[in-house]
């Protein structure tokens, strides 16, 4: 029976190859555009579940407060908490201290080169997690002085193919460390990397006598807690204000900056958690159901394109179903005919779908930026969606069809009587509104996305970063001679022609400020005035070099003896400095944990970051011999000549040193790429959505045109124009798209209004950005039903009555 309804099904497959070709193509578009973003999902997903302990591992963060209102949320926290922790409570079975140590230059003997990601780790690293340890001893390889372990690709740069444990390399040309093992690199799905890790009592015996271990009020150490299974974590957070108050006394109170420890699930971090000092730039898991929602709503299309062009063939089919029935099929045979033909369209379209991922997959990677590779068709978070798309796509697409054509009476259709029902036309209508509703959702939310990333970058910043070099700060370099390297350094350059300023800093426009300054006051108030600011360590030229406008008071300058104890605040500094106005502020002197500095200066805002963030309280101090990122400001059109004279100046003064720069508005601009493949994303599916719409559009179409032939051929006639005829069918088409309109512009201006507020600084909701999308699917919803309305229209009356 089974070989006789499959054969069946290919014959008709084969027979109505323009339907079938339809319907195919419409389900692969749909099961490849979910595929593709069920793949990114699971992606997004599956960070840090490889931990055998993932599900006890949390990291602990900490708030700032000022004066009880929340002012900073941190990933890292102060160095204390890890062991203070564990020492005070049994459901603490271990801890990691991780801190960010930046970029160093390795040595080996002859190989010397760069690595970017060197983090401090305590040596209970690879205990609590399961990165691989390929080398060396896990419980040992972190627990000494003077000891690292090598990323696998960072060994195989050093040491080739041998065995760097126990081999002793340096750090920055001078400070020298023994190799304890090799790890495995770090997976992509991880939301901590790192090429090389030192062990953390190293950081203790270089930081003597102090001990990191008892401060509460140094931040910067990424702290995780393995916990015991089954501990309530509320119960536990609950319990930290008072240690951290006792452990920390009154220092802990005495800048009036209360720190706050939370706990934050490792499994969470990835795409919930975007704080200061975040180890790796985090998804978003806003995003990720957004995207799956998108997957939903473009396979359902799909789906209900089959069932309206399934249903538009019932009159082809009527008479088929007819003699059937009085041959003595019975029902439930028809049924499982028709399901057959569902299964088998639904499998070749399963065949397509995996071709065009195939042929789609490296193009995707590069608007999503993500890593999804052909290892994937192997993997269960593959064929399991793949399966369910096929096993759902041909059960529940192809159930009401079966059921429509196999219902029909024979009596009826042998004699040419057969119509459709009222229930029928109104469902077919309904899933037309669904599917471009939905379309119309995902286009008004695609423009707003590229009309917010348009606002952003057309926004004056406040602050000047065309023509602008930025070169990594020296590595390698003696802190004895580096402020005379330094400013020779400077005035070597600013003798080249392409060259107009040069500055140095701690950031540059487009980095966050790490230097989070609490308890900052004016002199002689109360230490409760305390106050936390965002601080940026510059020299004397930075303000000249970035443009910036000073509305009060004056630039820093050599001129006066006093500048190394000056600062300027930026408004938002002033005003939470108790100043109604800036000309309040010029002139008066703030502690600044115990030492005495002078406001001498105050700028407008300006946008040290993109404009997802608000405007901070922002102290600029001046540092004369900053050892941070350079800043060179470059003449128009000399670009290309500038950066070689200044690569060879920069070799000359900083040997040792790789010269990497790029371009501070690119750099800047790199803050929305994440928005910009979320808008690419969302764009290419949003089109995908309509494209699958239209399909199902054109089989409403055919199924009307063919309803209505008898009638066009009467209204012809009786007189009726082509025009009159096309605009009658359009109209009803017309009506279909205004009511999806109704429907979706509500919800998608909710959805965009929301979206919108996580942005400091935010375009406005104009009504272009629904008019536009209506038009253009309007335009290309008639476009595509104008085939049949016009072919119907010109059809020869006498033929079209003569079918009667």
């Amino acid at each position: 029976m089974i070989k006789s309804y499959f054969k069946i099904a290919w014959r008709n497959i084969v027979r109505n190859k323009a339907f079938s070709a339809i319907n195919i193509v419409g389900l692969a578009l749909g099961i490849a555009a979910c595929i593709l973003i069920l793949q990114y999902v699971a992606f997004e997903l599956s960070f840090d579940n490889f931990h055998a302990n993932g599900d006890q591992i949390y990291r602990v963060r900490q708030d700032r407060y000022n004066e009880g209102k929340l002012s900073t949320e941190w990933a890292a926290g102060a160095y204390a908490v890890g062991n203070s922790f564990k020492e005070a409570y049994p459901e603490v079975e271990d801890y990691v201290k991780l801190v960010n140590r930046g970029s160093m230059v390795l040595d080996n003997q002859d190989r010397s080169f760069k690595v970017e990601k060197v983090y401090l780790a305590s040596s209970s690293f690879f205990s609590v997690f399961s990165y691989r340890l390929l080398n060396g001893n896990p419980k040992t390889a972190l627990t000494e002085s003077n000891t690292v372990v090598l990323s696998a690709s960072v060994a195989k740069k050093l040491f080739g193919k041998e065995n760097p444990v126990g081999k002793i390399i340096k750090f920055n040309k001078r400070k020298p460390a023994k190799v304890t093992g090799v790890f495995e690199d770090m997976p992509a799905n991880t939301h901590f990397k790192s090429d090389i890790l030192i062990s953390y009592a190293t950081f203790l015996n270089d930081a003597k006598p102090d001990n990191p271990d008892l401060a509460w009020q140094w931040d910067g150490c990424l702290t995780y807690l393995k916990l015991r299974a089954g501990t309530n974590i509320p119960k536990l957070e609950a319990q930290f204000p008072a240690l951290v108050d006792k452990l920390a006394g009154e220092e802990h109170k005495k800048y009036n900056s209360a720190a706050v420890y939370l706990l934050q699930p490792l499994k969470d971090i990835h795409l919930y958690s975007h704080l200061m000092m975040e180890a790796e730039p985090n998804g978003d898991g806003n995003t990720v159901y957004l995207l799956l929602g998108i997957a939903f709503f473009i396979v359902v299309i799909a789906w209900v394109n089959y069932i309206n062009l399934s249903t538009a063939r019932a009159i082809n089919r009527a008479r088929e179903v007819g003699v059937r029935k009085a041959v003595g099929s019975q029902r439930s045979q028809l049924i499982g005919q028709f399901m057959m033909e569902s299964v088998l369209l639904n499998g070749l379209a399963v065949v397509l779908a995996l071709i065009l991922v195939a042929l789609s997959l490296p193009k995707f990677n590069e608007i999503s930026g993500q890593e999804l590779s052909f290892a994937l068709l192997g993997s269960r978070m593959f064929w399991l969606p793949l399966i369910t798309l096929f096993v759902v796509g041909a059960f529940f697409s192809g159930l009401y069809p079966a059921f429509v054509l196999s219902g029909f009476k024979p009596v009826v259709v042998l004699k040419g009587k057969v119509s459709t029902s009222a229930k029928g036309v109104l469902l077919r209508k309904s899933l037309v509104v669904f599917q471009f509703a939905a379309s119309l959702f995902l286009l008004v939310g695609t423009l707003t996305v590229f009309q917010q990333i348009r606002y952003m970058r057309q926004q004056s910043l406040g602050i000047n970063i065309d023509q602008t070099l930025v070169i990594s700060p020296p590595i390698v370099a003696d802190d004895s001679t580096f402020m005379r390297q330094m400013s020779a350094f400077k005035d070597e350059l600013m003798r080249q022609s392409g060259v107009k300023s040069i500055t140095a800093s701690t950031v540059v426009p487009g980095q966050p400020s790490q230097w989070n300054a609490g308890g900052i006051r004016l002199k002689g108030t109360d230490e409760s005035a305390g106050k936390q600011y965002r601080v940026i360590g510059v020299d004397y030229d930075f303000l000249k070099t970035y443009d910036l406008k000073l509305v009060s008071g004056r630039n820093f300058s050599k001129d006066f003896g006093s500048d190394p104890k000056a600062v300027v605040f930026n408004k938002m500094a002033v005003k939470q400095l108790g100043f109604s106005n800036p000309e309040q502020a010029i002139g008066k002197e703030i502690n600044f944990w115990g030492e005495i500095f002078t406001i001498v200066g105050v700028t407008d805002n300006f946008h040290q970051q993109s404009l997802k963030e608000a405007y901070e309280p922002l102290i600029i101090r001046l540092i004369p011999d900053i050892r941070g990122y350079f800043s060179v400001k470059l003449s128009t059109g000399q670009a290309n000549t500038a950066v070689a004279g200044i690569q060879s100046e920069w070799n000359r003064f900083f040997p040792g040193n790789p010269f990497e720069y790029s371009f501070l508005d690119d750099r800047f601009n790199d803050q929305y790429k994440a928005d910009q493949r979320f808008g690419q994303v969302f764009g290419v599916f949003t089109g995908l959505a309509i494209l699958v719409a239209c399909l199902g559009l054109f089989g409403l179409a055919s199924f009307t045109t063919a309803q209505r032939t008898k009638e066009i051929g009467i209204r012809k006639v009786l007189g009726s124009s082509v025009y009159a005829i096309v605009e009658m069918l359009y109209r009803e088409f017309a009506i279909l798209i205004l009511i999806s309109f109704v429907i979706s512009a509500p919800l998608a201006w909710f959805a965009t209004n929301r979206w919108l507020n996580g942005y400091a600084f935010r375009t406005d909701i104009q009504w272009w950005l629904f008019a536009a999308p209506f038009v253009l699917v309007l335009v290309i919803a008639l476009l595509t039903v104008s085939f049949q309305s016009i072919k119907a229209a010109l059809m020869n009356p006498v033929k079209s009555l003569k079918s009667e």
